[in-house]
């Protein structure tokens, strides 16, 4: 199983870092992604991931959009060449929380997707409650040449299509899947189908069923993996073969 969306390098890791992530080959994961929040914590990230040959992700999240230099790819691109670094992200838009001004969400979104299309490189997308402008963005600045997964995808099955059929993205699927609230996400998965998931934690937030409430770890991407597969009715090996097939194309892993 591949991990394309945690942060083992949050400091709730500090502590048991090695165990954790022992603990995620125990379990059968065989890779993981961790992502960058703003400037700072990708430098972070890189750090951490690189004795682990964890690959990385470095971008600006919307709730950080309100500190971001003017320049986003002046701040970024002495990142992308580090080791591990193989994404964008995270970047999209929040309007749940709105820690950052629309317009300068809207803005450091544009830059990165921009910055992104110049190196060739996928984007890990954020999106809550913002649908239409996330959308309006993408048609102004996206291309379907292009590689990115909306993570942590939790909206209706029509999202889904949008997200799939026009703009060719792959969806993120975490711990919220498990949720017994969650049948409108588990219809909108059905909906999606397989080619175009991808298996997450996450973590340290977002623990799914059976560990909800507990800090989650990348070891318990199994859990989702194993109600994805039922929620499909395809076998567990099936689907975890798809899904990490998935992240290889998404990722040139």
């Amino acid at each position: 199983m591949i991990d394309t969306h945690c942060h083992i390098h949050d400091k709730q890791f500090d502590a048991d870092r090695d165990e954790v992530v022992a603990r995620a080959f125990e379990a059968g994961v065989s890779c993981m992604l961790t992502i960058g929040e703003d400037v700072a914590d990708s430098r972070r990230a890189i750090e951490i991931a690189e004795p682990y040959e964890i690959s990385v992700a470095v971008g600006i999240h919307p709730h950080e959009a309100k500190n971001a230099l003017h320049d986003i790819a002046e701040e970024l691109t002495p990142l992308l060449d580090a080791p591990g670094v193989i994404a964008i992200g995270e970047t999209g838009l929040d309007y749940y929380y709105d820690h950052s001004p629309r317009d300068r969400q809207a803005a450091v979104l544009r830059a990165q997707i921009r910055l992104a299309r110049d190196r060739s490189l996928p984007v890990v997308f954020h999106h809550r409650d913002a649908f239409e402008d996330f959308t309006a963005i993408l048609r102004e600045e996206w291309s379907r040449t292009m590689r990115g997964v909306v993570h942590c995808f939790t909206g209706t099955a029509p999202q889904a299509r949008t997200f799939i059929d026009e703009f060719g993205l792959y969806l993120g699927i975490g711990g919220v899947l498990t949720f017994p609230n969650a049948d409108g996400l588990r219809q909108a998965v059905v909906a999606a189908g397989a080619q175009k998931l991808v298996l997450e934690t996450d973590c340290p937030y977002l623990a799914p069923v059976p560990v909800r409430g507990k800090r989650n770890e990348p070891s318990f991407v199994a859990h989702t993996a194993a109600k994805l597969s039922a929620t499909l009715g395809m076998h567990l090996d099936e689907l975890v073969g798809i899904t990490d097939e998935n992240a290889r194309r998404l990722f040139e892993l």
